[in-house]
C-alpha cells in the first residue's frame, strides 16, 4: 500500500496561513538589527533583581556579611547590563504589528533608565521590607522573615509588580507588564504594574487575586484568596472601542482587610479601616470602618 501524499493539504494551509488578511493585527513585522524582548532575560533580570533586594535568599546562597557587597556589586553590574538591553528592545518594540526605528539614541535612553531604576533599588528594598513585615505578622503560620520571603507567593508576586512598577514610572515600555504577568503565571496572582500601592501590603494564600490598573491601596491593606479589584463597566468611544487609561478601578484606602472571593468593581472607595467579608458584590462606596458581610 503506497504512503498518503498530504502535500497538497500542508500546502493549502500554508497558502491560506500567508494570506495578509488572515494575521491582520497577529503578525509583529521585525526589522533587520533591532533587539526583540527576551522571557529568559527578563526571568534573570527578576531573579537579579531579588538577589539584591534579598541577599542570600536568592541568587548566591553563600553570600555572607564580610561578601555582601562584592554579591550585589557583581549582581548589579549585570542587571545593569541586561536591563538595558531589555529596556532598548522594549523602545524598539512597536505597539501596532511593526518595529519602531532603533538608533544610538535610544540605546542612550535605555542605558540611563536602567541606571535610574537601580538608584531606586534601595527604596524598593525598604518598600518589600514592610511587605515581608505585614505577610509574618498576618500570618499565624509563618515561623520567620526568611520563610515569607523563600516560600510565599504573594512576595514572589508584590516584588515583580514593585520592579514593574518602577520601570513603568521610568517610561519603560512593554517590559513592566511582561514582568507582572510572569508572576501572574508563577503565582496565580494578577497585579498590573499601573496599580499603586502602599507600604505594608499582603496577599493572604493568594490565588486568583486581581488588581486592575487604576487600583490604588493604601498602606497596611490585606487581601484574601480570589479577591478582585476591577472595573464594572468600560466606557466606549464613536467606534465602539473602550476608552484606555480613565480611573475605572476601586480605591481602598489605609488598614483595608478584603476576604476571599469578594468582588469590588469600579470607581469607588473603601474607607480607612473598613472590612469587607468573602464570596460578596461591592459595587458602592464602603464608609471609613465599616464591616460589609453578607445577611444571613
Amino acid at each position: 500500500m503506497s504512503p498518503i501524499n498530504f502535500t497538497h493539504i500542508l500546502t493549502q494551509a500554508v497558502d491560506e496561513l500567508s494570506e495578509s488578511e488572515s494575521y491582520k493585527g497577529l503578525f509583529h513585522q521585525h526589522t533587520d538589527g533591532n533587539p526583540l524582548p527576551s522571557a529568559h532575560a527578563l526571568c534573570n533580570i527578576v531573579e537579579l533583581a531579588r538577589a539584591i533586594i534579598f541577599p542570600g535568599y536568592f541568587g548566591n546562597s553563600t553570600v555572607n556579611s564580610r561578601t555582601v557587597t562584592y554579591h550585589i556589586g557583581v549582581n548589579v553590574e549585570r542587571l545593569f547590563d541586561l536591563l538595558a538591553d531589555q529596556i532598548w528592545a522594549g523602545l524598539c518594540f512597536g505597539g501596532d504589528g511593526e518595529c519602531n526605528a532603533c538608533n544610538e539614541y535610544q540605546r542612550e535612553e535605555a542605558a540611563q533608565l536602567a541606571a535610574n531604576f537601580i538608584s531606586r533599588l534601595p527604596q524598593l528594598r525598604r518598600v518589600l521590607a514592610t511587605d515581608v513585615e505585614a505577610a509574618y505578622n498576618g500570618d499565624p503560620a509563618a515561623h520567620s522573615f526568611g520563610e515569607v520571603i523563600s516560600c510565599y507567593p504573594a512576595i514572589r508576586a508584590i516584588s515583580n509588580y514593585r520592579i514593574a512598577h518602577e520601570l513603568l514610572l521610568l517610561g519603560v515600555p512593554l517590559i513592566p507588564r511582561i514582568i507582572t504577568e510572569m508572576a501572574h503565571s508563577e503565582t496565580g496572582i494578577d497585579i498590573h504594574p499601573g496599580a499603586q500601592i502602599g507600604s505594608y501590603f499582603t496577599i493572604d494564600h493568594g490565588t486568583g487575586v486581581v488588581i486592575g490598573e487604576t487600583c490604588i491601596i493604601g498602606n497596611n491593606v490585606k487581601l484574601y484568596q480570589g479577591v478582585t479589584l476591577g472595573a464594572k463597566s468600560f466606557p466606549l468611544d464613536a467606534d465602539g472601542k473602550p476608552i484606555k487609561g480613565i480611573p475605572r478601578h476601586p480605591i481602598l484606602e489605609d488598614d483595608v482587610i478584603v476576604y476571599s472571593n469578594a468582588t469590588i468593581l469600579g470607581r469607588i472607595t473603601v474607607g480607612r479601616g473598613a472590612t469587607v467579608g468573602g464570596n460578596i458584590w461591592v459595587t458602592e462606596n464602603v464608609p471609613a470602618g465599616a464591616r460589609v458581610v453578607q445577611r444571613r
